[in-house]
């Protein structure tokens, strides 16, 4: 009996091999995931609630929480043309002079800050745009923020890293990493229940070891010897 065979009739091993296969296509997908639309990073979880609805606060020292009336409105617009925390988006690399600028129904990009490249990228909508020495600037904001989304909002809404001014303080062209191309409703809660919550890698862990003592140790303990075959004397 060759290897292929012995898997075959052999239950633990076809489970293990069967764990195997899913390990190795769920990274294969991830890791082309970037070659596929073109950014490092074309999956991201909404952390903050700037892009939801119900935050009507601006930016600043006031700037309140995550709220229960946030997550319910979550709840209950799934679908919503915004994105809430908690959302998966999809990011795709853009040419940024093809990016729909006309509030609002404008573009949610994905940008570095200009004062801090290296942090997390925000995520917001294009309110405007312009040219200043030849480079392409994006004037955002969060559809939370100020007046809310679909509102025109005035020019001191804009967000503080990209207010118009005669130096070009903007979003600059270069510092767009590409648009939200899609939403995943509720999905990133996954991600951010073991991000915040301390006890839910020890869980899954846990949930883990359960499984493989259920599946692999406990029919090897519950198997019974065979009875050998009596001699007749």
């Amino acid at each position: 009996m060759n290897v292929l065979d012995r898997v075959r009739h052999n239950k633990n091993a076809r489970t293990i091999l069967s764990m195997v296969l899913v390990v190795v296509l769920v990274l294969s997908f991830f890791f082309s995931l970037p070659l596929i639309f073109g950014v490092s990073t074309p999956v991201r979880v909404v952390e903050s609630s700037s892009m939801c609805i119900p935050n009507n606060t601006v930016p600043g020292p006031d700037y309140r929480p995550y709220t229960l009336e946030d997550f319910l409105w979550t709840l209950t617009h799934p679908f919503n043309r915004t994105l809430n925390v908690g959302d998966v988006i999809i990011i795709q690399d853009v040419d940024p002079k093809t990016l729909n600028t006309d509030y609002p129904n404008s573009d949610i990009i994905v940008y570095k800050k200009p004062n801090d490249q290296t942090g997390t990228p925000i995520v917001h909508r294009i309110v405007a745009s312009y040219t200043e020495n030849g480079t392409l600037h994006f004037q955002t904001k969060g559809d939370g923020n100020g007046e809310k989304w679909p509102a025109v909002p005035s020019l001191s809404e804009y967000d503080s890293n990209s207010i118009y001014t005669a130096n070009g303080q903007g979003v600059s062209a270069d510092l767009v990493e590409g648009k939200v191309i899609l939403r995943i409703p509720l999905l990133g809660w996954v991600t951010l229940f073991f991000r915040y919550v301390s006890w839910g890698l020890p869980l899954v862990f846990v949930l883990i070891l359960l499984l493989v003592i259920l599946e692999f140790v406990l029919p090897v303990v519950k198997r019974k010897p065979q009875p050998k075959d009596e001699i007749i004397i």
